[in-house]
């Protein structure tokens, strides 16, 4: 082999997964991650889906809840550390369970995966642009007559082009623009916590914070000490955490692009997840003693369920400092938007590279700039399609709702925690005949793997139920505009790809393909 450029560490790891280096690894560990960090957003999640806690369980959902599901969701991500320092490819999850489990495992992974990632994408597209309009609407009372589903879907499609143009540019940007997106939302978050501690004239009480809890769900009557309330009404609200925490397998998917790979990758996980979980329970909380009292002095908790964190901060301090807090959280959505960008064309690239999208070859090329552009091109595509039901008015209670859009967002979770457990079971089934890295869980991966299982197992559940009493199939309440269409997607996915496997995928899908030269690999042995 004389002559030939000896090969990097990260290179010959990679070579010996089969894959010749191909995308530029020009990211270091911070910005490694500073893209799951910045997926995870707790500048997005928290302010989006604040009133999915409060008004399941009232604040102890979220005070009390928020800790405990973040934890089992940090042995999730320990659990997929363990697995990205053994296998540092862009495929990320997907070529862990083919390696671990076969062609089908790694199949299904792959496609789970990447459903979510798209959904994930467009669902945070769509949340930027609704609080870029609720900005200006905060801010200026000229910028509209009241809300509008078309504005802000158009505001939405120019976001998805931005976000596209900045991804195409390069793989080098996006990382800077990472390193940027971490502060941003640390600077960010500390200047909102001061503001909510500083500004507000009244704050509610330590027992109020901890101990309060109310039903606005419409189940059981109201009732707050109900079996109901403790076995459905509270875990409905402790999906606040895991609709925020979640996207954290960017570290992973940007593995081939992260200097040091093999561990970088493995504390992108774990790290982004720990520093994320304390941030957003600070932030959360100062929502909660911010919010402010009705005309009886009591703490107005229907208008904040139903006007959400918007409504707080209006009604807690004045309009500008109520719009700045909002400005710093649709910034901090754009950065989330674009590392979600970033990590579902890497997915589609490595997936692609394998033969299992339709057009594999067109979404495996890469720019000039050593970027899959085809492969962000077509997310953004796929992104704008499957939001188009967003446009549908539902009235609900006198506020326009875009109740199919939420099905989305509840099957993107779904397909990325699903996605998550398969390799996840699969190494605990493999025992001591896993060959880990130079990050590894030890003994601890017996018990570890089986937390992270069961309780992905159970919030999958969770989501799929119906969220208010008129989406209850067969009930008097029932009406179109309330179900929750998270079952139909995603079992109809699951269905259209167990069809797809049996009549041909299991005839020509056969796992990760091999890129590199047979040559070089025989040279690591020399």
């Amino acid at each position: 082999m004389a002559g030939q450029r000896e090969l990097t560490d990260d290179e010959r790891h990679l070579a010996e997964l089969g894959y010749k280096q191909e995308l530029d690894r020009s990211w270091s560990g911070f910005s490694n991650f500073a893209i799951s960090f910045s997926i995870i957003s707790i500048l997005a999640g928290c302010f989006t889906t604040f009133g999915q806690g409060f008004n399941n369980g009232g604040p102890i959902a979220i005070s009390w809840g928020w800790p405990i599901v973040a934890a089992l969701i940090l042995v999730i991500g320990l659990t997929m550390s363990e697995l990205v320092s053994a296998y540092p490819t862009s495929g990320g999850i997907y070529w862990w369970a083919s390696k671990m489990g076969g062609p089908r495992a790694g199949f299904f992974t792959g496609w789970l995966n990447l459903i979510g990632l798209i959904a994930v994408t467009a669902s945070v597209a769509y949340g930027c642009a609704t609080f870029f309009d609720l900005t200006l609407s905060t801010l200026s009372q000229g910028w509209s007559d009241g809300y509008s589903l078309t504005r802000v879907f158009w505001i939405f499609l120019l976001f998805l082009a931005l976000a596209v143009l900045l991804n195409v540019y390069s793989g080098h940007l996006m990382a800077v623009m990472n390193n940027v997106s971490v502060w941003w939302h640390v600077v960010g978050a500390a200047v909102i916590v001061v503001l909510l501690v500083v500004v507000p004239d009244h704050h509610q009480s330590v027992s109020y914070v901890f101990t309060e809890r109310f039903n606005n769900s419409g189940y059981a009557d109201g009732s707050t000490s109900s079996p109901t309330y403790w076995l459905l009404i509270v875990p409905f609200g402790l999906l606040l955490t895991q609709y925020t925490i979640t996207g954290f397998d960017a570290s992973a998917h940007l593995s081939e692009e992260t200097s040091a790979a093999s561990k970088a990758a493995a504390q992108g996980i774990w790290r982004s997840i720990f520093y994320s979980a304390i941030g957003g329970w600070i932030l959360l909380l100062c929502f909660l003693f911010a919010v402010p009292n009705g005309a009886d002095g009591r703490p107005d908790n229907a208008g904040v369920g139903g006007g959400g964190v918007a409504y707080l901060f209006t009604n807690a301090m004045s309009s500008g400092w109520a719009g700045v807090i909002l400005l710093i959280s649709t910034v901090g959505q754009f950065f989330c938007m674009t590392s979600c960008m970033t990590s579902a064309s890497r997915m589609t690239f490595a997936f692609s590279r394998d033969g299992a999208v339709p057009g594999s070859r067109l979404w495996s090329s890469l720019s000039k700039n050593k970027v899959p552009a085809n492969a962000v091109l077509l997310v953004a595509v796929v992104s704008a399609l499957i939001t188009v039901p967003a446009l549908v008015e539902v009235d609900v209670n006198g506020v326009v709702v875009p109740v199919a859009f939420y099905a989305v967002v509840s099957v993107a979770v779904i397909g990325l925690y699903l996605a998550f457990l398969i390799p996840i079971w699969l190494r605990w089934r493999m025992g001591d005949a896993f060959t880990p890295g130079s990050w590894t869980l030890g003994r601890r991966y017996r018990w570890m793997n089986i937390v992270a299982v069961v309780e992905i197992a159970v919030i999958s559940v969770y989501f799929i139920l119906p969220f208010v009493p008129g989406g209850v199939p067969f009930s008097a309440d029932f009406d179109w505009k309330f179900v929750n269409y998270a079952p139909i997607l995603t079992l109809g996915s699951l269905l259209v790809l167990g069809v797809w496997w049996q009549v041909s995928a299991r005839h020509w899908f056969t796992g990760p393909k091999v890129t590199i030269d047979k040559a070089v690999v025989d040279a690591f042995g020399e």
